[in-house]
C-alpha cells in the first residue's frame, strides 16, 4: 500500500521554481531520509504534502485519496523544524503531550481518565515523564523536542513527517531521538519521512534516501544510493565521504563502496 503517490509535482514562488517535475512514491513502512540544500525546496515539499500550501501543477495522493478528498489528518504526524508552539508556554509538560489527544475530541469534551492514563504511558515510553509537572518553558531544548515529539504521536499516526527535528538537539539527545524514531517504524511499522542534513546521523537507521535539489536527484534505497552514478555526480568528491561513512556504521551494504569506482 501507498501512504502518498506524487505526480509532476511543480511549485514557484514569486515566478522562481521551487518543485519540478516531481514523481515518486511513498510505500507503508518505508523511513525515508529527504536530503538537499538550504532552498532545495524540501520544506516546500512538506507543506504540499499537509495541504499548507495550494497545489499549482500536479497530483498528490495520500492514504488513496487525492489531497482534495482526503480528510483523516489524524494519521498524520508533523513535527516541523520550528515548531509553532512558543518555547514560553505556561503549560506542564504534561499538558503539553496531551493536547495532541485533540483531535479526537468533538465538540467540547474535555480530557478523561483514558486520556491522561495514554499521555502517562507514552511520556514513560518516551522516557520524558520525570518532568511531566514542570513548565514546558523549563525544560531543555532536547526535553521539549522530546515533549513535542510525544504530543506529535499520541494519537498513533501512520505517517510522521519530521523536518530537520533534531537542530536544537546535542549529540547525545539526537541519538536518543533517533532511536525513538526507529523504534516507531520498527515496532509500530510507522511510516517516516525525516527531513535532514545530517546523514551520518540517520544513515544507519533509514531504509530509502530521496536527494532534492528543486527536482528528485535519487530516490531509493541505501543499496541503490551507495551504487548511483546520479549521487556520484551530484554530490561530487564529498560521494566517498558518505559513502565510507554509511559503511563504516555498517550501513552500506554494496561490496564495492571503497573501489576506485565511487569517488
Amino acid at each position: 500500500m501507498n501512504i502518498s503517490e506524487i505526480k509532476n509535482l511543480s511549485f514557484s514562488y514569486t515566478g522562481q521554481t521551487v518543485l519540478k517535475d516531481i514523481n515518486f512514491k511513498i510505500a507503508e513502512g518505508d523511513y525515508i531520509a529527504l536530503l538537499g540544500p538550504n532552498g532545495s525546496g524540501k520544506t516546500t515539499l512538506i507543506k504540499l504534502l499537509l495541504g499548507l500550501l495550494p497545489s499549482q501543477k500536479g497530483k498528490i495522493n495520500l492514504f488513496g485519496n487525492t489531497l482534495q478528498k482526503f480528510h483523516a489528518w489524524q494519521n498524520i504526524g508533523y513535527l516541523e523544524q520550528k515548531t509553532t508552539t512558543p518555547r514560553n508556554m505556561p503549560m506542564t509538560a504534561f499538558a503539553v503531550v496531551r493536547l495532541g489527544l485533540l483531535s479526537t475530541k468533538k465538540g467540547l469534551k474535555l480530557f478523561n481518565k483514558e486520556d491522561n492514563k495514554k499521555t502517562i504511558s507514552l511520556m514513560k515510553k518516551l522516557r520524558c515523564y520525570s518532568y511531566k509537572d514542570k513548565l514546558f518553558s523549563e525544560l531543555s531544548g532536547g526535553q521539549q523536542q522530546r515533549v513535542l515529539l510525544a504530543r506529535t504521536i499520541i494519537n498513533e499516526p501512520k505517517f510522521l513527517i519530521l523536518d530537520e527535528p533534531s537542530t536544537a538537539l546535542d549529540s547525545s539527545s539526537r541519538e536518543e531521538f533517533f532511536e525513538i524514531i526507529s523504534t516507531l517504524n520498527e515496532e509500530k511499522k510507522t511510516t517516516i519521512l525525516l527531513v535532514t542534513h545530517d546523514i551520518s546521523q540517520v544513515g544507519k537507521y533509514v531504509n530509502k534516501f530521496l536527494v532534492l535539489d528543486k527536482q528528485i536527484i535519487f530516490y531509493g534505497s541505501k543499496e541503490e544510493f551507495c551504487d548511483s552514478k546520479e549521487v556520484t555526480s551530484y554530490f561530487g568528491p564529498y560521494t566517498q565521504h558518505l559513502i565510507d561513512h554509511l559503511h563504516t556504521e555498517g550501513t552500506c551494504p554494496m561490496p564495492h563502496c571503497h573501489s576506485e569506482e565511487v569517488k
